[in-house]
């Protein structure tokens, strides 16, 4: 029966709702020129609006939402579908009957008619002593979810269905038709008579439809021809044909109870025949139609709100996968009955039973609001563990079978108000834990949303579908190959599929799929445990099929969804029974589940068990370990080779790593590579520093780290160079990465006054510092840094570069907090007062180079250690985090945009959005946290696709488990920036954005976002896909510079790196080789020369990571004809098409900017490409 048509919303291409406009006009635009105070009716509808419902907002948009879900009930679209469904009953109760006839001679019949017999397991043969026939209907009804007027529209425009009952004649039945599918046979055959007749007679298209392809629900769906007499298609639905049976029929229920076996294979005694309470369950339900219709009309009767709550929770099933669908939750076809039921069980309450009396669920007030009703639907869905707890709708009449009968045949019990079935028969428990842990976060959003958060989109609008942004890990499996082949023969011939282990259970669920897709299931349940928190196996629903064709195409390829539970996720053992159980039943069972991986070990706590060892090598190896076990549970269990179980994983793992023959010349160096060596080197350094005490003058208070590579966020782990292994290297694999460190001293009253003054005191103190350590550690260097102009105020200050043995790093740099006062007195021109003299003039460059100084120092020295304070504790806190954010900056610096455009620590605030909710911190085990990067990843680029920059937004990273009340941010855009991100600590949003990105590139940013959303949306991602997300296409810019990748430092970093740049001979060796250069780029030199050159002309692009091109644009600005003036800000030359008119114009001399370009970088740039763009 299904009961599923009309209830899903279509969507566009990033899968929101067709036709869905939950935004209502604004209530307070109106024509009238004066507003009227409201009136007492309208203030109490507003107060009932808050108290009923989310908020007032959230009332608008549902009422707004539900008219656009529902089938339009226009005269011109329902008269025709109306006329066909008169026409149709009209036909099918005039069919002339069908002579009684043998099942196989009936089929080879039909067979040269062109019809198929949708026969289920076992098949008959020519031996069986039972005939099929036909005759017309006894009766003919329109039930579900159309005939109750609460349909909801589908997704993918998917139409509506009118599903329409054909009761079969209690004469074409015998009492033991429940035996061997003989209900079965005799319904396929009664549903192709109809099929042959209707295909001819009705000028409609004719096909099969089996939910979930099981032969044993198949349906008739008649589509309209467009043009034909009865073209019903303005009413944008399709007609489902499901035969039924009437309550008098002469099979007696009692044989149908879940304890009743009635399914008899060959050469199996029939003492030892195996219960099938699926199969008793499916003939169960040609009863159930009328009465679900019945149930439901009675429960909108004594419930108002039921039609709307029914909507809602409808819609946000569908659009988590829990329907029909190109992607969707396995097990939820064709259960739309199952939905209103749900809500029953909130209005009527729960049948007390022997062993849930004390527990049962009350009735709810039946004056609930359609959003409370759908938020006490989320609240029985969350909490109630259909396995552990069974369910029994309130009856009026009790239930006909005893509890004991479902709990001991059922992995899960739901049964109905008219307990006719268990609606949770064949839901596999794996997929009613996806919906659990959906219902949590989603009851967890409600809790905890803000009023900037738009609640009501993440519910009801947004595709909820997208695998990658769902679930921590996706597994893609090809089995066509590996699980169908060697069951196939079981459609025709069940004698030598008895032999196998797998018949009785390919007769139970009724296909190959099914059986399999359910030992699947229960497998990987077993076997990844309290790992998880939920399991999903997705794939596409069952498609329409010819009725020449007795099945439907069976699965090709399937998605389990991993959600990890961050906990147990990732633990090294698997512990089973004691050796002292060796021989016992759990023993046995523990080595059935993991064959040749299960083994005795002893601990060192002294136990011996029986355990499974996950080796590993790598933090990234043990991220790994939960698909691991899927891989190794589908080999030893199915036989499917690992090699065909696609993971990206392993894609985006090799994104954040160096390539092989690098990691091997660098490990062959001697030194330790990784964020916790490098925060061991700076521990070491900092014990060091402190250790000093009387050898400097002032005495060490603290040590700060700044850096990206000391709070695991930089996109590649840092790679010391040892000294003695740097001349052995390339010129490709030199790169030294610079660690930030802040030195803060005592407060003292030595330090003077003036601001030239202090930078001349910390050069001393620095001087000092690198006289103490090298004479107490005689393997380091250090070296004390000048600014790049001295005598200027606009500096980051001089620094100390440390170099340590182990080929670490540190740039030292100190903090003096009166330093800000005295820049601040320098930027601001002073003030006078009536009777004082005239102060000084103030030299506008430096007090330009002031401001800026001062700007460089709060961002240094205040804002960057409680920024790396706040990332640094977000690593710890969430597992995922540090790999979301790596991805994020290896993507942007992929398109060039990294530090060019978007700083390292912009990209770090924006990455923790889908770890925290604005204004509330939630828990380490909330349901909404990703616990991979993948899932992380996937949730900022989703992010980044759909911000708009004129958006402030407010990220809560310095809370630490306390809510915090959102600020008011009012988004300031600048030529540099136009991104506003605040925090508690920068309420203005503009610490780490007011250098970019500008609009060019936040326009930039969200089309490659977009495009990158595409490619992980589509599930069959592999290696090539992954690659793709990270190829940045060149068609756009109107220059390319290609740089020698020979000379670039960085080059071995790049995502397109090409061995042979290091693997060639160095055969001019320069005599500075030697020398080592901390955080030396030339490449990145280049590019901010550029940038400060040509700032007005071009605009610049640059992958960080050893990028060996520079992207360029001509800014618009410069595009046109203009008169010429002196300093005009760009290279220029007399425009050759000006008239006499026009004299004294110019325009830009483009050939001489890449002439100077090309000069600039003599021993850098190869060549300088120039593109046309249409």
């Amino acid at each position: 029966m299904e009961d599923e048509g009309p209830e899903d919303s279509g969507g566009d291409e990033e899968g929101s709702m067709d036709g869905v406009e939950p935004t209502p006009r604004d209530p307070s635009a109106s024509s009238h020129h004066t507003s009227k105070p409201p009136t007492g009716e309208e203030l109490r509808m507003i107060k009932d609006a808050v108290n009923l419902f989310q908020s007032g907002s959230f009332k608008l948009q549902v009422d707004a939402l539900l008219p656009n879900v529902r089938p339009s009930m226009k005269d011109s679209r329902k008269a025709p579908l109306e006329r066909f469904l008169h026409s149709l009953r009209s036909y099918l109760i005039s069919m002339r009957a069908v002579e009684p006839q043998n099942p196989v001679s009936a089929a080879r019949a039909l067979a040269k008619q062109g019809i198929a017999i949708p026969f289920a397991l076992p098949h008959p043969t020519e031996e069986a002593k039972w005939k099929v026939g036909f005759e017309p209907p006894s009766d003919v009804n329109i039930v579900g979810s159309w005939a109750n007027q609460i349909c909801v529209k589908r997704k993918e425009g998917v139409p509506f269905t009118v599903d329409v009952t054909i009761e079969m004649p209690d004469s074409l039945f015998q009492e033991k038709d429940y035996l061997d599918s003989r209900y079965f046979h005799k319904r396929s055959f009664y549903l192709a008579v109809v099929a042959r007749s209707l295909s001819t007679s009705l000028d409609v298209d004719t096909f099969y439809q089996s939910a979930h392809g099981d032969p044993r629900l198949t349906i008739l769906a008649l589509l309209p021809r467009k043009g034909s007499q009865n073209d019903f298609s303005k009413a944008h639905t399709e007609v489902h044909i499901i035969p039924v049976i009437s309550s008098s029929n002469p099979m007696p229920l009692s044989r149908l109870s879940p304890s009743h076996a009635n399914v008899r294979l060959p050469g199996k005694s029939s003492t030892g025949a195996q219960p099938t309470p699926i199969y008793n369950t499916n003939i169960l339900l040609a009863t159930y139609p009328k009465l679900s219709l019945l149930t439901t009309n009675a429960l909108k009767r004594l419930s108002p709100a039921f039609s709307d709550a029914y909507a809602l929770l409808r819609i946000w099933a569908n659009q988590r996968g829990y329907g029909e669908g190109p992607i969707c939750v396995r097990g939820f076809q064709g259960k739309g009955c199952w939905w209103n039921e749900v809500l029953g069980l909130v209005v009527l309450g729960e049948e007390p039973t022997g062993v849930n009396k004390a527990n049962v669920r009350k009735p709810l007030g039946k004056g609930l609001s359609s959003y409370q009703l759908f938020r006490a639907a989320l609240d029985v869905l969350a909490r109630q563990d259909f396995a552990q707890k069974p369910v029994y709708v309130k009856s009026t009449n009790g239930h006909k079978y005893s509890p004991d009968e479902y709990t001991s045949h059922h992995s899960a019990v739901f049964v109905d108000s008219t307990s006719t079935l268990n609606l949770l028969a064949d839901v596999p428990s794996t997929s009613l834990g996806m919906l659990r842990f959906d219902a949590n976060e989603t009851l967890e959003r409600l809790n905890t949303s803000s009023e900037s958060d738009n609640i009501f989109a993440q519910l009801f609008l947004n595709d909820q579908t997208r695998l990658f942004k769902r679930c921590d890990a996706v597994i893609r499996q090809v089995i066509v190959n590996f699980l169908y082949q060697p069951l196939t023969f079981c459609r025709v011939d069940l004698t030598r599929a008895s032999e196998k282990r797998s018949a009785y259970e390919l007769v139970e669920y009724g296909s190959s799929d099914n059986a399999l897709l359910a030992a699947i299931s229960q497998t990987l349940q077993r076997g990844l445990g309290d790992r998880v928190q939920a399991i999903g196996i997705f794939h596409p629903s069952s498609k329409t099929c010819s009725v020449s064709e007795a099945h439907s195409p069976l699965l090709s390829t399937i998605y389990i969804g991993l959600i990890y539970n961050s906990e147990n996720a990732f633990r090294l053992v698997d512990h089973g029974p004691p050796a002292g159980e060796h021989d016992s039943e759990a023993s046995r069972l523990f080595r059935q589940l993991w064959g040749e991986k299960a083994e005795l070990r002893r601990f060192k706590d002294g136990r011996i068990t029986e355990s499974v060892v996950w080796e590993v090598k790598t933090s990234d190896d043990r991220a790994f370990i939960p698909v691991a076990i899927v891989q190794h549970l589908l080999r030893y269990h199915f036989g499917i080779p690992i090699n065909v179980t696609h993971n990206p994983q392993n894609y985006f793992d090799a994104k954040l790593r160096l390539p092989d023959v690098v990691s091997k010349i660098f490990q062959a160096s001697g030194s330790s590579s990784g964020f916790k060596s490098a925060l061991t080197a700076f521990d070491g350094l900092a014990k060091s520093l402190k250790s000093l005490g009387d050898q400097i003058p002032l005495v060490l208070s603290s040590v700060s780290p700044t850096s990206e590579y000391l709070r695991y966020a930089s996109a590649l782990g840092p790679v010391p160079i040892p000294q003695s292994a740097y001349l052995a290297l390339p010129d490709s694999y030199r790169y030294l990465p610079m660690i930030d460190v802040n030195l803060e001293f005592e407060k003292s009253t030595k330090w003077p006054d003036d601001i030239r003054a202090v930078q001349k005191v910390k050069l001393a103190l620095l001087e000092a510092i690198a006289t103490a350590l090298l004479s107490t550690n005689k393997t380091i260097r250090a070296s004390v840094c000048t600014a790049d102009y001295p005598g200027s105020t606009a500096q980051q200050g001089p620094s100390l570069e440390v170099y340590t043995a182990e080929g670490w790093v540190f740039s030292m740099r100190i903090w003096y907090d009166r330093e800000a006062t005295l820049l601040e007195r320098l930027s601001t021109p002073p003030r006078t007062s009536v009777g004082q003299l005239a102060p000084t003039a103030v030299d506008p460059r430096e007090q330009r180079e002031a401001q800026q100084a001062l700007e460089i120092h709060t961002r240094q020295f205040i804002h960057a250690p409680r920024h790396h304070r706040a990332v640094a504790n977000l690593a710890h806190r969430f597992v995922a985090y540090p790999g979301t954010v790596r991805l994020a900056k290896r993507w942007l610096a992929a398109h060039w945009l990294l530090a060019t455009h978007v700083s390292a620590e912009v990209v770090e605030i924006i990455s923790a959005r889908p770890f925290l909710v604005s204004g509330a911190v939630l828990p380490g085990d909330s349901s909404s946290i990703p616990r991979s990067k993948e899932r992380g990843f996937a949730l900022v680029l989703e992010f980044l696709r759909d911000w708009k920059p004129e958006e402030p937004i407010f990220v809560p990273i310095y809370e630490n488990g306390t809510p915090s009340s959102e600020p008011t941010v009012v988004a300031v855009s600048s030529k540099q920036g136009v991104w506003t991100i605040s925090t508690s600590e920068d309420k203005s949003g503009r610490m780490w954005t007011s250098g970019g990105p500008d609009a060019i590139a936040a326009r930039r940013i969200r089309a490659i976002a977009k495009e990158a959303c595409k490619i992980l949306h589509d599930t069959d991602i592999d290696s090539l896909s992954v690659e793709r997300l990270f190829v940045h296409p060149t068609d756009d810019y109107d220059v390319l510079i290609e740089l020698n990748p020979m000379v670039l430092p960085r080059y071995h970093q790049s995502v397109t790196a090409d061995s042979s740049a290091w693997l060639k001979d160095r055969t001019n060796p320069r005599e500075d080789d030697a020398i080592p250069r901390p955080g030396f780029d030339p490449a990145w030199l280049l590019f901010q020369d550029l940038q400060a050159t040509y700032s007005d002309t071009l605009k610049f692009f640059y992958d960080v990571y050893g990028g060996r091109h520079i992207g360029a644009i001509w800014l618009p600005i410069v595009s046109g004809v203009r008169p010429f003036r002196v300093m005009g800000g760009f290279s220029s030359t007399p425009d050759q098409k000006s008239s006499e008119r026009n004299k004294g114009t110019v325009v830009l001399n483009k050939q001489a900017v890449l002439d100077e370009i090309e000069r600039l970088g003599t021993g850098l740039i190869k060549k300088v490409e120039v593109r046309e763009r249409s």
